[in-house]
This record gives structure tokens, sequence and C-alpha cells, in this order.
């Protein structure tokens, strides 16, 4: 068996410590091997451990729900021996970036487990979506992990003054998340990405085209993940990553890189909406009702602040579109949720009707 002093030094580069292995005692104890996920495919893990990489089957932890599934991060229990060879179980995760699946069934996908750096990286060489940054930043709060904001690309806008407005833009969006602007190519911004994911596990995020690969190949010190340029007319890259693979950092840390997202649904994310959106909580006590929808309410603090230009218009229309996102994901496997919903629908449209005739009424 193994020495615990030797798990430690193998290990130690891909984060265990003492916390991990006081959770997996019971596991050695029935001479299993610690080991961390790097890469999932279709059944099948590669684990690293104190003897090396190995592969092993998940036949013995796939369970019905989805969210429970053996994933890149995880921190698991396999068979010392065996053709083939299982992974017998996990560790209670730490954190999990969750998105809701692009099926009618509602399903939560796991896409990264243990990640303390959500890292959303996002091209200059496109338009900035700022919509679609709140609604990453969202799921990366929900995980428990710090989202982080890498503005990639950099040396394509050269102008300084251009680029501050784009990072103050992204910094309204993203209240209490780091931005970063960062060329991979020019190797401007790294020195900083570096000592950010210097300690603990990052999971790299963003779109195809985003410059995920480049920037992980980057932080690697050297080409490990295959890099296709993006096309001019959208900026759209080609699913270089085609997994989730896990990956320890020269200077420290591990970083998981994961596919280009073309699909970001949220999933459960109440919290994680609440804290991109902390300025509009902040102004809804103001509100005279608690359950304000900052819809057509009197005395409604946000919508007053929206008016005196003291709140942005489309980060309340962006805040309404993901809350009702995320209460219809919700609603979808809670009956009863989804019954207050509808009768809170139909009390809205019918305040919204009786103003209509109320105006109506005043303009005859």
């Amino acid at each position: 068996m193994t020495s615990s002093s030797a798990v430690f030094s193998a290990l130690a580069p891909y984060g265990w410590d003492e916390s991990w292995a006081k959770e997996f005692a019971p596991h050695d104890a029935e001479g299993l091997l610690a080991g961390r996920v790097v890469r999932v495919d279709r059944g099948q893990c590669d684990v690293v451990t104190a003897g090396g990489l190995l592969r092993a089957d998940t036949a013995f932890v796939t369970p019905h729900d989805p969210l429970r599934v053996v994933c890149t991060g995880d921190w698991v229990a396999v068979e010392p021996g065996g053709h083939p060879r299982y992974v017998r179980a996990y560790l209670p995760r730490r954190t999990a970036f969750v998105r809701s699946t692009s099926s009618k069934r509602s399903e939560g996908q796991i896409l990264a487990a243990n990640v303390d750096h959500a890292i959303v990286a996002v091209s200059l060489a496109v338009e900035l979506d700022l919509g679609r940054i709140e609604r990453f930043l969202a799921l990366a709060w929900e995980s428990g992990a710090q989202p982080v904001v890498v503005l990639s690309k950099a040396d394509l806008v050269p102008d300084p003054v251009t680029l501050a407005h784009l990072v103050e833009d992204v910094g309204t969006t993203a209240p209490g998340v780091p931005v970063l602007t960062v060329s991979a190519h020019a190797g401007d911004g790294l020195d900083t990405l570096v000592a950010l994911v210097g300690s603990g596990t990052s999971v790299l995020l963003g779109q195809s085209g985003a410059g995920k690969s480049t920037l992980a190949n980057a932080l690697l010190g050297e080409d490990v993940m295959d890099v296709r340029a993006a096309r001019d007319v959208d900026g759209k890259g080609r699913h270089t990553t085609t997994t989730r693979n896990l990956l320890a950092l020269p200077g420290g840390g591990v970083l998981i890189d994961t596919p280009g997202l073309r699909g970001v649904g949220l999933f459960d994310a109440e919290s994680g909406v609440g804290q991109v959106f902390a300025e509009i909580a902040e102004l809804a006590e103001g509100c005279r009702f608690s359950d304000c929808g900052h819809e057509s309410e009197p005395g409604c603090a946000v919508r007053s602040a929206v008016e005196a230009g003291e709140l942005p218009v489309r980060r309340l229309e962006s805040y309404r579109k993901l809350t009702r996102e995320n209460q219809w994901i919700i609603a979808k496997t809670d009956a009863r949720l989804r019954s207050e919903i509808k009768k809170d629908w139909k009390k809205r449209g019918a305040e919204g009707k009786a103003a209509m005739e109320a105006k109506r009424g005043r303009w005859r």
C-alpha cells in the first residue's frame, strides 16, 4: 500500500490536502486508491493517483441523478487492481459548476467539481455580450467558486482608452468580480492571471472562439491544447477542446479546460443571480412591497432608480430575464412552485390590464 506521505507528495500538485485525506480515510482502510479525475469519456475516466495515471470504469457510481455522476475534478476511491478497474466512490464535493441541459426534462449537467476559481473567458475580437457574461457569472457564483472575467485577445484593442471603457462596461455587470485583460500571444496580463490561478483549482469557461485553449497553453507554458483560428465573420471557434481536461500548472494550481459552451442555461441559480445583480437586490430593499416584481407595482425603488438614470435599463431587463428563466427551471420539477408562478403571472396580468383600462379612461 502506498504510504500517506507518498500520496501527499504525488497528489498535492493536483489539490490534495489534509481535509481530503481525512475524507478519504474510510476508503483508505478498505485498500482503495485515492485519485483525482482528470478526464471523463463515455463511462470511463482517467484518474491521477500516487502510482500514476490509470483508466477506471464508473459503472458503480453512475446513479439516475445526472448531478451525481463522476465528473472532471472529483476526488475518487479506485480499486487497486482488476480488469476492468472500477471507481468505487467519490468524495463529497466542495463546489460544483452546474448548468441546465438542452433537454425538456429540466436536468442539470455538472461541468466541473471542486473548483476554487471560475474563469470566464470573453473574446475582445467580437462585440461584448454583457448579458451572456452575466449568465456565466450567475452560474459561477452559484457553484461556490470565485468568478473571474478574463478579456482575452486584448492585443486586438490597441487603443488604451477604448480598452479601459470595455473593462469598465464589464465591471458594471460583474460586481465583486476581478476583470483582467490578457493577450496570450503578446504575453500581456498573463503574470496577473498566473498569480491568481497559482493556488487551488480553476475552471476555464466561455464560448468557442473565446481563446480558452490559447490561454490554457499560455498558463501551461507549452502547447498542450489544440488551437484553431476563430472565424473572422463572427469570431466563433470550432470546439477544439472536446472534453473537460484537468491539468496541473507548472507554477502551482490546477486548471480544468472545458469545451466551448453554446448554451448556458441556468439551473437552480437563485443566489447566483442575486450576487450578479447585487445592486438591484440592495435597491429592492426600498420597494414598498417586499415581493415587488419591479414591473408595474407602485413605490418600486428599482424602477425609480432606472428612471433617475442610476440603474441601466439593460441591467434590469437582464435581471428579469434570468430570474424568470431560473424560476421556470425550478418550477418544472416543483409542482407547487409552478402553480404559484402561474397565479402570480395571472395576478400581474390582471394588474397590467387594470392599469391600461385606467389610462384609457383618463384619455377619453
